[in-house]
């Protein structure tokens, strides 16, 4: 592993400006399951590393029953499906949480970072999908919204610009009378990484 700086701000601001000046050379850290592997096989290897756990809008999520969820980018898998109240209203979100590696991953790993890192065998992205995600991303132009469907652009690519981060993903209420679920289809139980992955989401009439 190369060596590199490693920053924690404590705003969005803060983080933004840490990221736009740094440009590429930068790359944000939330549970750090996926960065830090890549990191020491030597794919990334970032001079600046910034850790985002410290952001309050990153780190917490509030639910409404008529509003929906803004779910947090860092906040970790444990705290999802833990949640009953999340579990009843979206038992597809709580499939792919529950999946993401094991026990001590679901402690650090977290579903925004999952989505960040847009490997194809991602276990949350076809979840956030079907549940119609939309993403809330700061930068140094200010805030915008893109649906989740278009977050990622290619395996290992998002479309965060310079100097911007994924804040959080809002998902709307559920409607009545509908159900979603996540599937993967692994070789064997002993291999975490989904070869293919499905998630389906039905409201019916």
């Amino acid at each position: 592993m190369e060596p590199f700086e490693f920053v924690t701000p404590s705003s969005i601001d803060e983080a933004v400006k840490i990221l736009a000046s740094n440009g590429d050379n930068a790359r944000m850290i939330a549970g750090g399951t996926d960065i830090l592997v890549q990191m020491r096989a030597g794919r990334r290897t970032p001079s600046v590393v910034v850790d985002v756990k410290d952001i309050p809008e990153l780190n917490s999520f509030s639910y409404d029953a008529s509003k929906g969820l803004t779910l947090g980018a860092a906040v970790p898998c444990y705290k999802v499906y833990q949640d009953k109240t999340l579990a009843a209203a979206y038992p597809g979100l709580i499939d792919c949480a529950a999946l993401i590696g094991g026990i001590q991953i679901q402690g650090r790993a977290s579903i925004g970072g999952n989505l960040c890192n847009a490997a194809p065998s991602g276990d949350s992205i076809p979840a956030i999908i079907v549940l119609g995600g939309v993403c809330n991303i700061a930068g140094p132009n200010g805030t915008r919204e893109m649906l989740a469907e278009d977050f990622c652009t290619a395996p290992g690519r998002n479309a965060l610009q310079d100097g911007e981060l994924l804040v959080s993903i809002s998902f709307p209420a559920p409607q009545a009378n509908s159900g979603a679920n996540y599937q993967r289809f692994i070789p064997r139980n002993e291999m975490d990484i989904a070869v293919a992955g499905v998630g389906s989401s039905v409201v019916l009439d």
